[in-house]
Formats: C-alpha cells, sequence, structure tokens
C-alpha cells in the first residue's frame, strides 16, 4: 500500500499525457449525443469517484446527475427508459457481475454508456459502448489508492473535454500529489494521536464530501475503525448529537465554496468539544484542534491529491494498531456483487 500511494504521482502525469486523447474523443462523441441526465454507478471505493463525477457533472457542466441503484435493473428487472442518459460505470477491476449487468441492460434501453476501468480488457470495457483507461498500473494491495486518484483524474479529464478545456487546470495535479507523498511524516505524528480511537467522523461539503468517504472506507478497511462520513450538512441533522471529545472528527476542506459552507460546521463541532483535525488551506487556518495543511489546488481538482495525506492516515493508524494495512482481514482485491 505504502508503495502504491508513492506512486501516484508518476501514475498521474502518466494519465495526464497519454489520456487526454482519449479523453477528448470520449467527450466528442457525447457532445454529439447531448445527454440530459447522467447516471453513475459504481461499488466500493469506485463509487466515491462517482460521487466525485456527479458534482463535476452538475457544477461544471450544469447536466443534473445522479447515483444508480444497480439492483433496480438486476434484481428486481426494471427496464427504463434511458433514451438522452449517459451512464457512466466506474470500477477498477471491470469485473463486478452488477455493474456488467446494469450497464448492458441500460445499454439495451437506450442510454449511453462510458466504462472507467484500469482493465481494459474487462468485461464491463467489453460492454459499454465508450471506454476510458485510467492507466493506473497492477494494484497489489486490497485498499485502492492509486486507482482511487486515477479514477478522479480521468474523469475530471472526460468532463473538462465536454465543457471544452483544455484540460490545462490540471498541470499542477503531479506536482501538489509529489508534495503530500512527501509529508508522511506528518501524517504519522498525527496518526499516533489517533492510535487507540475505536469510533471516528470524517466530514466535508461539496467536491470535499467524496473525499470524507473515501477516507472513512480506508480507516475500516486497513484499521478496522468505526469511520462514519458525513456531509457537513448531514452532520447537523441529527449526527451532531453523537459528537463529544471522546470522537475524533476529520474535516476536509480545502480553500473554495465548499470551505465557506464548511464554517458553521466547524463552529458547532468546537462548541461540542470536539478532538478535530482539520486538512485545510488558507480559509481555515484558525481551525482545529489539529491541523494539517493542503496546498493550493483548483477547488474541481483538489480531491484528486487531498486523498493521499488521508491514504497516508489510514496506513499509519493501522501500523501504530499492529495491523498489515496490505491484506484486511475478511477482503480480497476484487469484491464481486450480483
Amino acid at each position: 500500500m505504502a508503495a502504491e500511494v508513492a506512486e501516484q504521482p508518476t501514475v498521474l502525469a502518466r494519465l495526464l499525457a497519454e489520456g487526454a486523447a482519449p479523453a477528448r474523443e470520449v467527450a466528442s462523441i457525447l457532445a454529439g449525443r447531448s445527454p440530459r441526465f447522467v447516471l453513475l454507478a459504481a461499488r466500493g471505493t469506485s463509487d466515491h469517484a462517482a460521487l466525485y463525477a456527479k458534482y463535476l457533472v452538475e457544477v461544471l457542466l450544469g447536466l443534473p446527475a445522479g447515483l444508480a441503484s444497480p439492483s433496480t435493473m438486476t434484481a428486481y428487472g426494471v427496464r427504463p427508459d434511458l433514451r438522452d442518459v449517459l451512464v457512466i460505470s466506474v470500477s477498477q477491476s471491470g469485473t463486478s457481475p452488477d455493474l456488467v449487468e446494469y450497464t448492458e441492460v441500460a445499454r439495451s434501453c437506450g442510454a449511453t454508456t462510458l466504462a472507467v476501468t484500469n482493465a481494459p480488457g474487462s468485461a464491463l470495457a467489453e460492454t459499454a459502448e465508450l471506454h476510458i483507461d485510467v492507466q493506473a498500473g497492477v494494484e497489489r494491495a486490497v485498499a485502492a489508492t492509486k486507482t482511487y486518484s486515477a479514477e478522479l483524474l480521468a474523469l475530471w479529464q472526460v468532463i473538462d473535454a465536454l465543457r471544452g478545456g483544455d484540460g490545462s487546470a490540471a498541470e499542477g495535479v503531479p506536482s501538489r500529489a509529489s508534495q503530500l507523498v512527501g509529508r508522511r511524516h506528518e501524517v504519522a505524528e498525527l496518526a499516533s494521536r489517533y492510535r487507540f480511537a475505536d469510533r471516528m467522523v470524517v466530514t466535508g461539503r461539496g467536491f470535499s464530501y467524496p473525499t470524507a468517504r473515501e477516507a472513512a472506507l480506508k480507516l475500516m478497511e486497513t484499521s478496522y475503525v468505526a469511520a462514519h462520513a458525513f456531509s457537513g450538512a448531514d452532520l447537523l441533522h441529527g449526527p451532531l448529537a453523537m459528537i463529544d471529545e471522546e470522537r475524533p472528527v476529520v474535516a476536509v476542506v480545502p480553500d473554495g465554496v465548499g470551505a465557506t459552507a464548511m464554517a458553521p460546521v466547524v463552529e458547532r463541532l468546537a462548541s461540542r468539544g470536539a478532538d478535530l483535525l482539520v486538512l485545510g488551506g488558507q480559509q481555515t487556518r484558525e481551525w482545529g484542534t489539529a491541523r494539517f495543511t493542503l496546498p493550493p489546488a483548483p477547488e474541481e481538482l483538489a480531491p484528486v491529491t487531498d486523498i493521499v495525506p488521508l491514504q497516508w492516515l489510514a496506513l499509519e493508524m493501522s501500523l501504530a494498531r499492529g495491523f498489515d494495512p496490505d491484506r484486511p482481514r475478511g477482503l480480497s482485491k476484487v469484491t464481486e456483487t450480483w
């Protein structure tokens, strides 16, 4: 896992160099179809990449987007009218039977289907009409790291091209990833603070909400912490009641609209005496019991690299607790669902 976290700057640089042309080609086809709605289908870590893409589609393209429920087609047998709908299926392995079947059925129901995978020869890639390879290379650790950040960047490349962008906004992504990879020692110090925590909350808003979701998953699967992820808004609608000084909270708040929206959330957390770790920028420099400063980034691209210190946090907490982050108990690299 450590080697694959450290590999991300290289993976992202390669994707910027080699993935731009395929992204533009796919975007050109999609523009000709003029989809009226976007559905995103995924599981696990890829589901958080899909959530990120939902924000991109709605904010950058002004199109409505939703996360699909594959079981409506695979288990309940529903056959909706999907004409003028773009279905994007995201999967590292491209092998999960429910995603393959969902994509096949969606295509038969009139949808334009796009698969985003790390496996161009997979069943999902072959089932979808269009495919984007995230080019992350073989990932051996059970906990996905480089494939996740590559999925995010690949999705951004397609959506940026679809809005008429030239991809230049992402030029600083590999450099930011490299900076964060090199700060593992800082995260290790923070991890020692939470070595004995058995419950944690991770929160963010807007583009950072998928990062919070992915961070919670990494903590659960590597350190076996009961980590709950909430959007900052949802956290105030009930779950805030469980927050006290005994439950650490990690807030992901890079500069931007999301940080402004998180301000009242952080104030409420502070009023409850929460042990608050803030990963943030200049807007949040006074927040938190503990702090990790994120490098400046366009808000729409920040999630591609902001996940790196949280991957380090999950790994370091796992090691500090005497676990093997490469082999989480009860898990395998490929999970097949129906």
